[in-house]
């Protein structure tokens, strides 16, 4: 069986794909999935589910939550329930290739791991596999309380990272030409990620767009200004005065990257 969280939450096993009907009933699954094998607390629960304001019969509410769970995760692969009960709480036994955001975190960080070694291939590789198993917004966006919340903005963060390492590995490869139009996407969709704009910068720069590249600057400054009201950070400026001195041996794709 297997549990897939990056997009709407389902459970797959060899005999069909079920989503989870109901917010609240998601709620608990999603959690105990966030925090498996760690015991999920009947407040925490109660938490995620109802919010600060908890109804009468909660813990009632919760009871049925745990049981129709039970049911819902046994099937011919997982015969018995992997819901446990606990003095405190309820856990739930997973392994880590059973959810597919262990496995999408794995990936990053060996992609990370290749390219601190300079693999820009290898990590290229590594890292289209982490970003293929993105399916759409976190549990549909739904994060109810700060567990759940939490986790997605987790998991919204390391896609990013995600993406700005590919894009280095990428530049790695020489492709700066292939990378100028998802560059101009992504710094409008993350306009306050400098990492996308430098990024930019250097593919432009590359594809003989020196005037491009510079304009690509000029429009993160008057970003970070008007939003933040701070000025872009060492690696832009750094990379601003490499363009305008038209420095080859900084910019060139056999170069370390900056940032």
């Amino acid at each position: 069986m297997r549990y897939e969280m990056l997009g709407t939450l389902q459970v797959v096993d060899s005999e069909s794909c079920r989503t989870v009907a109901g917010k609240k009933f998601e709620t608990v699954l999603a959690t105990l999935l966030v925090r498996s094998p760690e015991i999920v607390t009947h407040e925490q629960l109660t938490m995620e589910i109802w919010g600060a304001r908890p109804p009468g019969r909660a813990s009632a509410g919760l009871h049925v939550y745990i049981s129709r769970l039970r049911k819902f995760l046994v099937s011919q692969d997982q015969p018995v329930s992997p819901v446990g009960t606990k003095p405190s709480g309820y856990t739930l036994q997973v392994r880590d290739n059973q959810v597919d955001f262990a496995e999408f975190v794995q990936l990053v960080e060996q992609g990370r791991r290749y390219m601190r070694e300079g693999r820009f291939a290898a990590a290229t590789s590594c890292l289209d596999k982490a970003l293929n198993l993105w399916r759409g917004p976190v549990l549909g966006g739904h994060g109810r309380g700060p567990i759940t919340s939490g986790f997605i903005t987790r998991m919204d963060e390391t896609r990013l990272e995600g993406l700005e390492l590919m894009t280095d590995a990428q530049l790695g490869l020489g492709l700066h030409r292939e990378l100028v139009g998802r560059l101009y996407s992504l710094t409008s969709e993350h306009p306050l990620r400098e990492a996308f704009h430098r990024q930019l910068m250097i593919a432009l720069y590359r594809s003989e767009r020196q005037a491009d590249a510079l304009k690509a600057y000029h429009v993160a400054r008057t970003t970070l200004r008007e939003e933040l009201g701070v000025e872009p950070g060492w690696a832009l400026r750094e990379l601003q005065q490499a363009i305008l001195q038209d420095d080859h041996r900084r910019l060139s794709p056999s170069a370390a990257l900056m940032g």
